[in-house]
């Protein structure tokens, strides 16, 4: 029984025996086979888990003012490096300079963590033991702390020999912070949202990566082996806006305060060139939950708004368009009050007038008379679709096409439409600028074309691409439509804007240095009616408008949303127009009349140069600097100008013999004393100016007399 069941225990052992070299010989097999056929391909697996091949972000470009100022640039930062361990750093070397180094990094790095000595030992222990050969130095350092640990011991002999490793990188920076902020964007990363500027020019701004190998450190710390990259990186180009540094300045400041003091939610403000489109300033403020006010949002391109007061230009444009309405025509504004299909309709202001003519509805801003023209002559005849086929004549159902993303879409109601809800009440609401939207910059586009007699430009925010301060790429100024309206009706629009500000709601704004045209707005919204109330869940005051009148160079408009307390256009908005167009009259020539503009008046005889004598070649030098027209009459050394009846100037002879006494009255002192002395004549002087008198009558014989000439 005890040798039976010995046997049973020695074949198990034999079993297991078998099948732990069975293992033993898999085992053997598979790493003879890695070795000899996988090899390759895990040690490069291995390899490629601490080396890799990364790209490298190349420095972007910058976005430069008109005048070149900076708004955007990239500003390089380093993470810096050391390996203590370095084959290229002999003993020698490092352990002469250990002492300074570690002081270096103790004092300038600011490390609490460790002291000098503390340093000196751990850099040792780490080239001693290889343990660490990739000691942080410095993250995020700027290029002037790089700079100066560059020139520590050890570290100012480069990479290799210093064991010093440089990881540059490109962080965004705007020299004028919240100036034109949303305009000029930002990008985060390649899937994120790409914002203004810098998104819309992202592929132009960013240039082309680089490659380098790279050493993947414990931690994720990209290393680079190599100082130089693979693949070196391309710089991006940099663009050239329209932005006016001054004029952007000027208009922030103005939007701020208006801002601060009417605690609105939001405020905006653009400035445009009349002649070409281009955009000086465009200011979006927004007052934050935090209470502060910051450029949260473009509302001037992405916020599509009801105009109110300042769409009824284009009203009185379809109505002179079609020839339906003269300003002397009367209308009456039943004091202020009117009903549409039992929808009643307010004058903003309360006034007590019946009869007036269609001007002064335009100049008070009369919500029931321009509603009732418009309803006159579109309404009830069915023709609504004309009213809004010329507002389309006028652009206004087209986006501007700015260079940059997020441009909400205007929208124009089609007559009649059911889909849209159009009723009987539409178009008189739509007249003044309810059941539209546009955004504040498509508004600005229609008046810079008033402005501009009737040209449509279209508005842009870059002027050129540039490579190296070398131009690419040019981006003129675009016109869109030649005329949007007759030459009449542009004239009669411009002549209303004007009498807005000299006899109607703007008339309190007024400038006795310059003049200025345009238009009040103020627009109720969240209107809601009720059994015996009526609510309205805030306002919106609002100018468009150009200056100087007369010769328009920059349009502008303003638009603040749900000011507190006080929420006119003419009261909240209108202040920050001509607070920008004053700062802008104070600072820029070209808004100024040119003294010369006008062709020089023909001067009168009595104003003329008249017996002024002396010599020719001076006589003719001063009437060329006075830019005097005059005809020369004679070949002498010395003459007169005598000045003509036929307001014309002659050069003529004054007779000069050497044996008698010259006439040197209408002559200066200079002149009579050289001929006088010249012919031995002994002259005595009074007074100052032109000699009026001579002592001795002309052609009398010289004998050595005694003059004496009297200057007045």
């Amino acid at each position: 029984m005890a040798t039976k069941i010995k046997n049973e225990v020695l074949i198990r052992a034999y079993i297991l025996c078998g099948i732990v070299c069975m293992i033993a010989v898999a085992i053997f097999g598979k790493v003879v086979y890695i070795s000899l056929f996988e090899g390759q391909k895990w040690r490069a697996e291995s390899e490629k888990k601490y080396i890799e091949q990364v790209e490298i972000e190349a420095d972007r470009g910058n976005i430069l003012a008109r005048d070149g100022s900076l708004l955007a640039t990239s500003l390089p930062f380093f993470d810096i490096h050391f390996d203590p361990a370095s084959d290229a750093l002999s003993d020698k070397v490092f352990y002469e300079n250990i002492d300074s180094l570690a002081v270096c990094i103790a004092n300038f790095i600011n490390d609490p963590d460790r002291t000098v000595g503390g340093y000196r030992d751990y850099l040792i222990e780490m080239r001693r033991t290889r343990k660490n050969r990739h000691i942080l130095i410095k993250r995020n350092a700027t290029f002037e702390e790089k700079q100066r640990i560059c020139e520590f011991p050890i570290f100012n002999r480069g990479q290799f020999k210093g064991g010093l490793k440089l990881m540059p990188k490109f962080r965004r920076n705007r020299p004028f912070g919240i100036l034109a902020y949303r305009t000029i964007g930002y990008t985060r990363d390649r899937d994120s949202l790409k914002v203004g500027l810098e998104g819309r020019f992202n592929d132009v701004l960013a240039g082309e990566s680089g490659l380098q190998l790279m050493f993947n450190a414990p931690g994720d710390v990209l290393i680079p082996v190599n100082d130089l990259a693979e693949i070196e990186p391309k710089i991006g180009d940099d663009i050239q806006t329209t932005i006016d540094v001054d004029i952007q300045d000027i208009t922030n400041k103005a939007v701020y305060r208006a801002m601060l003091n009417s605690q609105a939610k939001w405020g905006v403000a653009i400035v445009m060139e009349v002649e070409t489109g281009a955009i000086r300033a465009i200011s979006n403020l927004s007052l934050t939950k935090k209470g502060e006010i910051w450029e949260t949002y473009n509302h001037a391109v992405g916020t599509g708004i009801e105009p109110g007061s300042v769409f009824k230009i284009a009203s009185m444009m379809s109505l002179l368009e079609d020839g339906a309405v003269k300003l002397t025509d009367e209308i009456d504004l039943e004091q202020g009050k009117t009903t549409f299909y039992d929808e009643e309709m307010l004058d903003a202001s309360p006034h007590m007038l019946d009869t007036t003519t269609v001007e002064h509805a335009f100049e008070i801003s009369s919500n029931v008379g321009i509603a009732k023209l418009v309803q006159e002559h579109y309404g009830e005849t069915k023709r609504a679709g004309k009213f809004i086929q010329n507002l389309k004549n006028f652009h206004l159902n087209y986006p501007t096409g700015i260079e940059i993303d997020g441009e909400a879409a205007p929208y124009i109601k089609p007559a009649y439409s059911e889909e849209d809800d159009w009723s009987g009440t539409t178009l008189p609401w739509m007249s003044i600028g309810y059941e539209v939207s546009l955004t504040p910059l498509q508004q600005l586009t229609f008046y810079n074309a008033i402005a501009n007699d009737g040209q449509l430009m279209k508005p842009y925010l870059v002027e050129e691409i540039q490579q190296y301060g070398e131009k690419i790429k040019r981006f003129p100024p675009t016109v869109i439509k030649r005329k949007i309206a007759k030459p009449s009706t542009i004239k009669t629009a411009q002549y209303l804007l004007k009498q807005v500000v000299e006899e109607g709601t703007a008339k309190s704004m007024k400038s006795d240095l310059y003049t200025f045209a345009g238009k009040t707005g103020t627009a109720q919204f969240d209107y809601k009616k009720l059994k015996d109330t009526r609510s309205v869940g805030g306002y919106q005051s609002s100018f468009a408008g150009y200056f100087p009148a007369e010769n328009p160079k920059y349009s502008i408009i303003v638009v603040i949303n749900k000011p507190q307390g006080q929420y006119y256009g003419s009261k909240v908005a209108l202040p920050v127009f001509r607070e920008i167009a004053d700062n802008i009259f104070a600072t820029k020539a070209e808004v100024h009349p040119s003294i010369n503009l006008n062709q020089k008046p023909q001067l009168a005889q009595r104003n003329l140069p008249d017996r002024n004598v002396g010599e020719k070649q001076d006589l003719q030098k001063v009437l060329a600097s006075l830019e005097l027209p005059y005809e020369t009459q004679t070949k002498a050394d010395f003459a007169a100008i005598i000045a003509t009846k036929t307001d014309s100037l002659k050069i003529r002879r004054r007779n000069m013999s050497n044996k008698t006494v010259p006439n040197v009255v209408g002559m200066g002192l200079r002149d009579a004393l050289y001929l006088l002395e010249n012919r031995g004549l002994d002259v005595e002087v009074k007074g100052y100016g032109k000699v009026v008198l001579q002592s001795i009558k002309p052609g009398t014989r010289v004998r050595g007399q005694n003059i004496k000439v009297t200057l007045r």
